[in-house]
């Protein structure tokens, strides 16, 4: 795709890469449909849950140190500022460094969606500037703001001039895409249109887009053996960091649904190579995405010295544990950037995947191919049934239901807990890091390993708690509620 920064606004996940959010079926006949162009999601007549993505994009942003967010909207957009403000300072303190990242909401009252209230945000953001002095400014549009059309983008050019920062308008009102990731996408295009400046020399630096760097040390440790200098984004990343993005080696991430706009906007608009391989999760996946790292970059013999080293020390360890997983049946509910990464991560340790929910499903990434994650299962013989539902609790427990499987695996808290409550044991996948490289892959196959060791607490809370699905929605396939697609 051409890449469009001197605008502030995109195109939404659906539009851009055909995302869907209702499936049900297998992963051939996804893949197939993805292929041919045939994909044509469905909406359902029954929803139990979503997430704004206003908060996926304001997250990402809000993580970037001595910035600030300032949300167009009423008191209740935002809601998620509380615990922005934990994360970030807590992700900083970790890192040892000060965040002093400001989210001021704009307190939109029912004067101003009805007469507008232009005036009252200039003033707002050159307030900001002046009490906060922060290093770049985000001004966000919200539902409300984009129901009565409110200009931000003529505010923003009118009070930039006087501010010696850089002031960026965010277009992220929540009804505008039912894909949250759209979010990181939103993120990605502001800093590119807004910060990142064209290259005036190469540096040994490689771009990583992540979410929380819990890894940073390690990853840095690493990289020291290929003489190359992870720049992680955005978390605790500074503005001076991001302009610099484009004179990098290299750009990778942690998770192709969160990465996949910034690398592939990098790579078109400023020539930086995007590491396109499937994730480092388990064995296969680091491997692949370092050697890729080592081709690009020019440091294959340093990659395959490293790759040796661990091997020694980690393969026969992680044999050990894969004798007493194989033939463990598991399903899984995650966002697509881990769905079928981690399925082929747990075909590696010999379990066998009966169903996984991905929370969305991109039919192609922005370089128009299908995201390699699906496509090394498939060129691999590897074929489970699948649906796509965007965190539909009450399909994941008539899964569960169904297939009474030894595991459930999820990037969501709440869905884990339900499961458990229905007798599953569950593995909250929660940091991202949790199947990185050798070393986390050993100690996630032991996670698994003593999750079904022991199910006492499962089989206890499952005999003492009465849950709100009835026999009936058991017995139902679980797209009943999935409308016809519209063609």
């Amino acid at each position: 795709m051409a890449f469009q920064l001197s605008g502030s606004n995109l195109g939404t996940r659906e539009n851009r890469l055909g995302s869907i959010t209702g499936y049900v079926g297998d992963l051939e006949d996804l893949a197939s449909q993805s292929k041919c162009g045939t994909l044509t999601g469905c909406s359902r007549c029954f929803s139990q849950s979503s997430t704004c993505l206003s908060g996926c994009a304001l997250g990402q942003l809000g993580g970037i140190r001595d910035v600030a967010i300032i949300h167009h909207g009423p008191a209740g957009c935002s809601a998620t500022a509380s615990s922005q403000y934990i994360v970030t300072n807590q992700v900083a303190a970790k890192r040892g460094v000060v965040n002093s990242s400001v989210y001021i909401g704009t307190d939109m009252d029912e004067n101003d969606t009805i007469f507008g209230s232009t005036d009252a945000l200039a003033e707002i953001i050159l307030e900001v500037n002046r009490r906060y002095h922060p290093k770049a400014i985000f001004v966000s549009s919200s539902c409300a703001t984009g129901i009565i059309g409110e200009d931000i983008d003529s505010v923003v050019d009118e009070v930039k001039e006087a501010i010696p920062v850089p002031v960026i308008a965010v277009h992220c009102e929540g009804f505008k895409s039912r894909i949250w990731a759209t979010g990181f996408d939103i993120s990605d295009h502001a800093v590119l249109s807004g910060i990142v400046e064209p290259p005036r020399k190469k540096q040994n630096t490689i771009n990583f887009k992540n979410f929380y760097e819990s890894a940073r040390n390690e990853i840095i440790e690493m990289f020291q053996n290929f003489d190359l200098e992870p720049v992680f984004l955005y978390a605790n990343a500074t503005v001076e960091e991001l302009k610099h993005l484009s004179e990098a080696v290299a750009t990778t991430c942690i998770c192709g649904t969160l990465g996949n706009y910034l690398g592939n906007g990098l790579e078109e608009v400023y020539g930086v190579p995007y590491i396109r391989t499937i994730n480092p999760l388990g064995i296969t996946g680091f491997e692949t995405w370092l050697r890729e790292i080592g081709r690009v970059a020019g440091k294959q013999p340093q990659v395959e010295h490293y790759i040796e080293e661990q091997r020694n020390i980690y393969i026969p360890q992680i044999e050990a544990v894969k004798k007493e997983l194989k033939g463990l049946k598991a399903v899984l509910g995650m966002g697509p950037g881990y769905t079928f990464e981690v399925t082929r991560v747990l075909n590696e340790l010999g379990i066998e995947v009966v169903w996984a929910l991905a929370w969305h499903y991109d039919k192609r990434y922005e370089n128009g191919e299908i995201p390699p994650a699906m496509s090394y299962l498939l060129e691999n013989d590897i074929n489970f049934e699948a649906s796509v539902a965007d965190q539909q609790n009450f399909e994941v427990m008539n899964i569960l239901n169904k297939f009474r499987p030894d595991l459930y695996l999820s990037r969501h808290p709440g869905s884990t807990v339900w499961a458990i409550k229905q007798g599953t044991p569950a593995v909250y996948v929660a940091d991202e890091y949790m199947i990185f490289g050798y070393k986390h892959t050993l100690e996630f196959a032991h996670a698994i390993l003593d999750t079904i060791r022991n199910r006492s607490f499962e089989q206890n809370l499952a005999k003492r708690v009465k849950l709100p699905y009835t026999d009936w929605w058991y017995q139902q396939d679980v797209g009943r509620f999935l409308e016809e697609a519209i063609s």
